[in-house]
């Protein structure tokens, strides 16, 4: 089955806990990297592996306009499903297509509170009732500690997972461990931190907190050809 065989050769199944989920139940994690790095093909690849879970995946986007994110998913799928065929592909799409509903905010008009109002519109009209929440575009500012325990709040209450991409900069200077400066007063709200970081003609995916950060798991990084997940050749 095309689905089994897409979840078995995903890597990111290195990243997952014994409940087949990278982050617990109400936590956050974040994908760091600098603009252009990758950090919305990644969190696409998150949601697919979701989506081919059988869950429901609602993507917000504080950037760019639904038509754009959808064009995302579907070259990110394209490129998952090259090597097999087209009819089963076709197929697997459409039948993933209901579990995903894209949102989208003005980032300075983005709070827990009107998230939670449109998830109860959503649910309350039968339309929709996520599991996975991917917030891409989010920033990290003076208000981002309040911002953040909010969401972690939000995620408690409806049992969600939450991811959530944030940009760095090259400027910022960071911790021992490679966490960067604006992120230490809030690093303690998320259970899971992954950074992109380009290296030459690679881009490493280092796990700075959580799962894996000091666990003996296998190098992944992205491809910058198809921007794809993959595991480091051993």
């Amino acid at each position: 089955m095309l689905k089994k065989e897409l979840l078995l050769q995903n890597p990111l199944r290195f990243m997952e806990r014994e409940n087949q989920d990278i982050l617990p139940e109400g936590g956050l994690g974040a994908v760091l990297a600098r603009a252009g790095v990758g950090k919305t093909a990644i969190l696409v690849q998150l949601a697919l592996n979701t989506l081919l879970k059988g869950k429901n995946v609602l993507h917000i986007s504080l950037n760019d306009p639904v038509k754009k994110v959808g064009l995302w998913y579907k070259e990110v799928f394209r490129h998952l499903t090259k090597p097999y065929d087209a009819r089963e592909t076709n197929q697997l799409w459409e039948s993933i297509l209901p579990h995903r509903f894209i949102m989208t905010f003005r980032v300075e008009g983005f709070t827990s509170s009107k998230l939670e109002e449109r998830l109860t519109d959503l649910e309350e009209q039968n339309i929709f009732s996520p599991q996975m929440i991917f917030i891409d575009g989010f920033q990290i500012d003076h208000t981002a500690r309040t911002s953040l325990s909010d969401l972690k709040d939000l995620a408690k209450k409806y049992s969600l997972y939450v991811w959530l991409t944030i940009k760095t900069h090259r400027h910022e200077k960071s911790d021992p461990n490679g966490m960067p400066a604006p992120l230490l007063d809030v690093v303690d709200l998320f259970d899971l931190v992954i950074q992109l970081q380009p290296e030459g003609k690679e881009i490493h995916v280092k796990t700075l907190k959580g799962t894996g950060a000091d666990s003996d798991q296998p190098a992944l990084f992205l491809d910058p050809a198809t921007m794809l997940l993959k595991k480091a050749a051993t």
